[in-house]
């Protein structure tokens, strides 16, 4: 991809599985070692290069917005969902036309990562070929992640094109919350809520959807639990 696009954060959920401490608080603003989480996820867009950053809110939307206030690198805007939960694929459609016309960074904000070489959102971006590809997925190792217990998501092949895996079956790649989307892989989208996994599967099934491996270990903070041990994991590797 030769421009840097604009990116897309998915914070309007519910936090259900991080309750008691989404009780009051959303999930983005949960603190992993001493940083909300959407701030983790913040600054790692900011250090790939992206400048401007479309935020989705529902759920304690108020919290997050005054929060957000106080950065500027990137700059936030907010798109509003408070009136209903569109999901992740329905909220990328409502904020489609501050992404569009090129191709766009979708990044949940509560994925975080420990990297090892270099900048994987970077590779992400500098790996993105519209030519070839309506969407690409950053995938990390399911045997190698932080805090996920569950088969996997994807297969990926020696093209870097993705396919799912039988019913039942263990694969090696999760996706680790970080993808390229385009208007295309967009297209003839239903009104209201509805999952990026619609869209995705139509990709794979044109041979469209492509994935790279994340260099580094992704942690999955999805509850109380995870969340402190992804804490330990940084303390210990990045922390020293």
């Amino acid at each position: 991809m030769s421009a840097t696009p604009l990116a897309f954060v998915l914070a309007a959920g519910l936090g259900t599985r991080m309750r008691p401490l989404t009780d009051h608080v959303p999930k983005p603003l949960v603190r992993l070692a001493g940083r909300a989480l959407i701030d983790h996820v913040l600054d790692r867009i900011a250090e790939a290069g992206i400048a401007e950053a479309v935020v989705n809110v529902h759920y304690l939307a108020d919290l997050i917005e005054t929060h957000l206030a106080t950065r500027n690198r990137p700059r936030v805007s907010i798109s509003d969902e408070r009136e209903a939960l569109l999901e992740t694929g329905g909220g990328v459609r409502k904020a489609l036309g501050r992404l569009a016309p090129g191709p766009f960074l979708v990044h949940n904000s509560d994925t975080v990562w420990i990297e090892r070489e270099g900048c994987n959102l970077r590779r992400l971006i500098e790996t993105f070929d519209a030519e070839r590809m309506d969407g690409l997925l950053l995938l990390a190792d399911r045997t190698t992640s932080l805090g996920y217990a569950g088969r996997g998501d994807f297969l990926l092949d020696g093209q870097g094109r993705i396919t799912k895996p039988a019913k039942g079956e263990t694969v090696s790649h999760v996706f680790a919350g970080a993808s390229i989307a385009t208007p295309r892989l967009m297209r003839e989208t239903p009104d209201g809520p509805f999952s990026l996994n619609l869209v995705w599967d139509r990709a794979i099934a044109e041979g469209r959807l492509y994935g790279i491996e994340l260099n580094g270990t992704w942690m999955h903070v999805g509850d109380p639990s995870a969340l402190a041990r992804a804490e330990a994991l940084i303390e210990r590797t990045v922390g020293k």
